[in-house]
């Protein structure tokens, strides 16, 4: 298989892997050259090198724009140092996830309070209540007409309702903070991928147009060729 020795590290890699620096986006190109001086305009490197770079620039970047790198910064800086998606971690660190009593209680609370099936079963135990005391014993039994124990019970429901439902927006706020990291983190390597598909798009067409240069180039050679025979001919000829 052919072979090229990179110019950053004087190792020989395949030569599909072979990058020109004239297809290297400048800003990369300065930070290959703070390491290596003498790497100019008509050097070569292996893809492999130049991802890193990528990553090193990316990572300047955001360093600069939002200062220290975080948690989220650094997990999606290697999610694209590993070649990963963030989607499926994501997914594993949210089974991983081990949650409280409180954040267990808050999400039952959650899906039952504000369900249709928590407003009819309430609501059947307030007119199988009455019904019992009002028709069954005559409003003789234990809560007679106005009912005021199911005055207190409903009272002790309300002053307990208030602090739940509390619960359940904290615990709300809690997932939509986790699902705005999430989604920023999705985003963000999102951008990042597009600019890397940009410089790969560059570096194709660059590729390329030097393809059809050569191209061109022995096509005139052999017109040359062509041309010098047909004249050599025509002179002996005469």
């Amino acid at each position: 298989m052919k072979t090229f020795k990179s110019d950053i590290s004087q190792k020989r890699f395949p030569e599909p892997d072979k990058v020109s620096a004239n297809s290297v986006r400048k800003s990369i190109l300065d930070l290959i050259q703070k390491d290596y001086p003498d790497f100019t305009q008509d050097s070569y490197l292996a893809t492999s090198e130049l991802n890193h770079y990528r990553r090193k620039y990316i990572s300047d970047v955001v360093n600069k724009q939002i200062g220290e790198v975080s948690y989220l910064e650094k997990t999606v800086i290697k999610s694209i140092s590993d070649n990963t998606t963030l989607s499926d971690k994501i997914e594993v660190d949210d089974n991983d996830k081990v949650m409280t009593v409180g954040q267990k209680v808050a999400d039952k609370v959650a899906i039952f309070g504000g369900s249709w099936r928590f407003i009819i079963s309430f609501m059947a135990f307030i007119l199988i209540w009455i019904g019992i005391n009002a028709f069954w014993f005559l409003n003789k039994g234990f809560d007679p007409y106005p009912f005021i124990l199911l005055n207190l019970l409903l009272s002790c429901l309300a002053a307990l309702q208030a602090p739940v439902i509390m619960m359940s927006q904290n615990r709300q706020e809690e997932k939509d903070r986790e699902r705005s990291k999430k989604d920023y983190m999705i985003n963000l390597k999102s951008e990042i991928e597009i600019r890397g598909l940009h410089e790969k798009i560059d570096h194709l067409i660059i590729h390329q147009q030097q393809e059809l240069m050569e191209v061109q180039k022995v096509q005139i050679e052999m017109m040359n060729d062509i041309l010098e025979q047909i004249e050599k001919s025509h002179n002996s000829a005469k």
